[in-house]
């Protein structure tokens, strides 16, 4: 049976990440803790004048084979697994020399580390760590007796208890063993997964996802539901990478939307020139495009200003003072951009629940990455919508074909349509949105919608006429149906950028020309749901 208080007498420690290692062991030895070691860790203590015995004068064999094989001993092995009140155990012990090991440290070789930098398939296989995870899985299991320690963060939590109890009680080890075994599971699933994508197994028969609790959440989408925030590890700049200059902390819902926000800006190269998009419960409620960030900022805005209350912002660039002051003038949740200069933070440090968010560069939008969703008894996995068309891919099916200027604003469209909710219609004008339909399950509702939202604004501002007048409108699949294009046609639009691929194409290609529309097929949907 497990004891509550364990003395920790022996510990063997064997890391790749030696942050924090030299406190900890020289704690360790000040406590009377004899500590074994293996090849750089036993090096790195010594140096640091502490008394180590290495692993190799307990089990009588060297390291070997490049260091694949050092800990794989029944001395190692039995010393971890060994009960402490099994009788039988403890003679088996004694008869081979076994000595108890009441701790272990160790963290892996960083395998996901390598990958991430383009290592070779050689290199990576070399840091596919086999007697590290042998030996967490084992104290893991052994926990009755024994703690273990694969994180750097849980070094103090330990020292404290055998300061204050001369030992671990059996709460921390079974935390501690929770936590080993979700190690080693995820970097069994990340060396899966690596594997997978090097023979090209799109879809693997077993598939394994892991992170790592970035935060918990007072409360999920709302809140009777219970939520967290894991990280998986992937360095794409977003909301997970991302520094947080002020404000509360974010609720799922902020994350949820500030991811959307972030991927939705980053379809616009900054190189062109800066792009604001504001979205509100994931979906874009305003994107534009200008000379300033500034000026793409209030032209998102005037999109839809009902909507962006509350919502969030995303930039392409570095937000500046003047942007910011903007901003300020509504509400806002959140800000995310590459960077924000000391103006920018001074100003919304004025606004102390405003959330501001830098990531230092933007996610690539043709990279490729996993995608997976939750459905009862299993999950969908699919590759990351990494879609783009260009004018080269774009076929004119009018007879009227669109102008420099309406191309422009047919791509622009269509990269904001990406990211809108199934059925999608996006209105474009001078490389800002004017109308949006969102989430709709008839595509003339969408239509209408987007429409509707601009006749909205014309009002607000005393336009003579709503700005989806000489538009180009984006849909993120095609039209099932002529009645589609001509509700377009109503609300003023001059160009339509689609998918392509209804049975009834030929019925709305002869609506389009009826209409005097230009229409192009970019034989490519973006259905987002």
């Amino acid at each position: 049976m497990p004891h509550d208080i364990v003395p920790l007498k022996r510990a063997l420690i064997s890391v790749s990440d030696k942050t924090g290692l030299i406190d900890f062991a020289r704690a360790l030895a000040d406590a009377g803790v004899q500590i074994l070691s293996t090849g750089g860790t036993a090096a790195a203590l010594r140096d640091a004048g502490l008394t180590v015995r290495d692993v190799s004068d307990a089990t009588g064999f060297p390291e070997m084979m490049d260091g694949r094989v050092k800990t794989l001993h029944p001395v190692v092995h039995g010393g971890l697994l060994a009960l402490r009140d099994d009788a039988a155990h403890q003679q088996a012990a004694t008869e081979h020399g076994i000595e108890m090991i009441d701790l272990l440290v160790v963290n892996l070789y960083p395998f996901e580390e390598t990958v991430a930098k383009g290592a070779s398939h050689a290199d990576c296989v070399e840091n596919i760590d086999i007697g590290g995870p042998a030996m967490i899985r084992a104290a893991a299991k052994n926990h009755a007796f024994v703690s273990v320690v694969v994180d750097v963060q849980d070094y103090d939590t330990v020292l404290a208890q055998l300061r204050a109890k001369g030992g671990t009680d059996l709460a921390l080890r079974q935390r501690l063993a929770q936590t080993a075994y979700a190690r080693t599971a995820a970097y069994d699933a990340a060396v899966s997964n690596w594997m997978a994508d090097a023979i090209g197994d799109e879809a693997p028969r077993r598939r394994s996802f892991s992170g790592t609790l970035a935060q918990g959440l007072r409360y999920g989408e709302n809140p009777h539901q219970r939520a967290a925030f894991y990280v998986s590890g992937q360095s794409r700049p977003g909301v997970a990478t991302a520094r947080q200059w002020q404000g509360k902390e974010l609720s799922y819902n902020n994350i949820n939307d500030t991811d959307s926000a972030f991927e939705m800006v980053a379809e616009f190269d900054p190189a062109q020139g800066p792009a604001c998009a504001i979205i509100k419960h994931a979906n874009p409620c305003g994107v534009a495009r200008a000379d300033t960030a500034a000026e793409a900022y209030r032209r998102a805005f005037d999109c839809d200003r009902t909507s962006a209350f509350g919502g969030i912002i995303a930039l392409n660039q570095t937000l500046d003072g003047d942007t910011a002051r903007a901003i300020t003038e509504i509400f806002t949740e959140v800000v995310i951009a590459p960077d924000a200069t000391e103006d920018a933070r001074a100003v919304f440090a004025e606004r102390k629940n405003l959330r501001l968010l830098t990531t230092g560069g933007l996610p690539d939008p043709a990279a490729s990455g996993t995608a997976f969703r939750q459905v009862a008894g299993g999950f969908l996995v699919q590759s990351r919508d990494n879609g783009r068309v260009g004018r080269d891919d774009l076929r004119v099916v009018t007879r009227r074909q669109p102008s420099p200027e309406e191309l422009d604003d047919l791509l622009f469209a269509w990269q904001v349509a990406k990211h809108v909710k199934s059925n999608a219609i996006v209105y474009a004008r001078d490389l800002a949105t004017v109308g949006i339909g969102a989430g709709q399950m008839s595509r003339i509702d969408s239509t209408r919608i987007g429409q509707r939202k601009a006749q909205d604004v014309a009002q607000a501002l005393s336009l003579p006429q709503p700005l989806t007048s000489g538009s180009a409108v984006a849909s993120d699949a095609f039209f099932p149906f002529a009645d589609g294009v001509e509700a377009l046609a109503e609300a003023g639009a001059r160009a339509v950028i689609q998918p392509g691929g209804s049975m009834r194409d030929a019925e709305v290609i002869a609506a389009a020309d009826a209409l005097g529309l230009a229409m192009v097929f970019t034989g490519q949907r973006h259905f987002r749901h």
